[in-house]
């Protein structure tokens, strides 16, 4: 299977159009680069914290392409008590009795928090679709399903970011020899990942599907290339603070003048 490049020009998103060679001049720079957006995403968590503000950040790609590392990275700074990571998995069997959204309101964010999801509702159009988990109009519906759950809450005031992390075949199969050789990170790797490889080809159409059907003003998809970890990380960090940001106001309170004199006066009291 061959690397493939970006393209140019515009038109809808597409696995395509992903530049997969796209990398940062070196470690220094990938470190400065990461702690000034760490940074930033406290000050915006901060924010949502004092205004109510909700926020999700739905995470989709490839086996390997980096979403566990990225959530590290995301998270490694904020207050974890208003920030909840949300692992999806396949639905239990209560979960398989109701709708396929259910559970996933059952994780919405509190006012004040945000949720990150490492894989979301998009397993309907994806995993689901491509292992045949489901029957074709059963996925064909969700799309405007999807569409719906995710215009009701942007109107509803969540900010919501989706980002897919783009890899080549290549680079999945070095990191799961990576992962085969080095002890603690064995077990990220299940005959489920080797299982879904087979199925590339139309993992590759479902989710162009995805970006057709999905993308929209409200809720727009972004594609990152992750092919280089560093890369990867810091693009992410960026779309996501450049979303959450956006219209929101970052400045800190005031000192509360009670407390500012209460310290004083203990200061002179030492």
């Amino acid at each position: 299977m061959s690397r493939r490049k970006g393209k140019t020009g515009g038109g809808r998103l597409r696995l395509a159009d992903i530049d997969l060679d796209r990398k940062l001049k070196d470690e220094a720079t990938y470190q400065r680069k990461l702690k000034a957006l760490q940074l930033e995403i406290l000050v915006i968590q901060q924010a949502y914290r004092r205004q109510g503000r909700r926020a999700v950040v739905a995470l989709e790609g490839w086996d390997t392409a980096g979403k566990g590392g990225l959530i590290r990275r995301l998270s490694t700074r904020l207050d974890p008590r208003h920030c909840r990571v949300w692992p999806i998995g396949p639905p239990t069997k209560d979960e398989q009795g109701r709708h396929y959204l259910y559970r996933f309101w059952q994780k919405l964010p509190l006012p004040g928090t945000l949720a990150i999801f490492d894989r979301t509702w998009y397993g309907r159009v994806l995993v689901e679709r491509v292992e045949g988990l489901v029957a074709k109009a059963d996925w064909r519906r969700a799309y405007d399903e999807i569409n719906e759950f995710e215009a009701m809450l942007v109107e509803d005031g969540v900010r919501l970011v989706k980002l897919f992390l783009h890899i080549s075949p290549q680079a999945q199969l070095d990191r799961f020899r990576e992962r085969l050789a080095v002890p603690y990170k064995r077990w990220k790797l299940t005959a489920d990942d080797l299982r879904n490889r087979r199925h590339w080809a139309a993992y590759e159409h479902a989710i162009d599907d995805m970006f057709e059907r999905t993308s929209t003003k409200a809720a727009p998809w972004h594609g990152v290339a992750c092919e280089f970890k560093w890369y990867g990380r810091v693009e992410c960090l960026k779309i996501i603070c450049r979303a959450l940001r956006r219209d929101v106001d970052l400045a800190s309170p005031p000192a509360d003048p009670k407390i500012a004199r209460a310290i004083r006066k203990l200061d002179r009291a030492r």
